[in-house]
């Protein structure tokens, strides 16, 4: 099914140096309902954002740019652009059911400052400018739990190193996840990344900041079904430390 606007074109991951060139699940599951598919249509190619053109509209944008990779149904940025009009959210998702799920939300509270990526995150990180965004998000991405499959995770050395150039000292990375192993596996990454440069403070001082949701961080519905299935979230914030910032030790 055609979502009526463009796609990112994922032969143009070759260029960004993840080393498995798909990195997410399914495109679609049920077929969208009337009212998600009338958006996909007529909504989302007003909305949409390429590689080819990010660089440009960030330019045109007078105010902070934040990134979530990977929406799911949208809820987290929803909420984010409501409460900081002025900030301009983008937000990439190759879920076709979550992107009308967003358009949805979009429509019912009138939100103008979101733009999306129907595809691949990954050519749209690689556009964009250095230092060009204040935050960037992702939330409870797919855990890829067995152990052949981990290169496809979300988390790894090319994307820190591509968050480390689009983020300015001061901005922050934040990750959650439900899965212990993707926990550990994104300190381990971060820690790794930090021998050479120590380039992201976790700043995490106590239990209760990693294991209690901070009040500007709402409640996704992958959150939600952790929770009700007995699995407890960890919320991790990064900050991006100045360059030159010597690496521990």
């Amino acid at each position: 099914m055609s979502c009526g606007g463009p796609l990112a074109d994922e032969s143009s991951s070759s260029a960004f140096p993840w080393p498995d060139g798909r990195l997410y699940g399914r495109r679609q599951a049920k077929p969208l309902r009337p009212r998600p598919q009338r958006l996909v249509t007529d909504l989302l190619p007003t909305l949409a954002v390429t590689p080819d053109h990010v660089g440009a509209l960030i330019a045109a944008w007078e105010g902070r740019v934040w990134l979530e990779v990977g929406f799911g149904g949208g809820e987290h940025l929803a909420w984010q652009a409501a409460r900081h009009p002025d900030t301009l959210m983008l937000g990439a998702e190759p879920f076709l059911n979550g992107v009308g799920k967003l358009l949805g939300l979009i429509e019912d509270q009138g939100l103008t400052n979101i733009r999306i990526l129907h595809g691949d995150v990954r050519p749209l990180m690689a556009a964009l400018p250095d230092q060009s965004v204040d935050r960037l998000f992702v939330l409870h991405p797919d855990p890829w739990p067995k152990k052949k499959h981990h290169k496809r995770r979300m988390i790894s050395p090319a994307f820190l190193d591509q968050a480390a150039r689009i983020l300015p000292p001061g901005g922050h990375l934040r990750v959650s996840s439900d899965i212990p192993d993707y926990v550990r596996w994104t300190l381990m990454h971060i820690q790794r990344h930090n021998r050479r440069e120590m380039t992201f403070r976790w700043t995490a001082r106590r239990r209760r900041d990693w294991t209690v949701r901070p009040e500007d961080w709402p409640q996704t519905r992958y959150e939600a079904k952790a929770l009700r299935e007995g699995r407890s979230p960890a919320y991790l914030d990064f900050i991006r430390q100045p360059d030159g910032h010597p690496a521990r030790g």
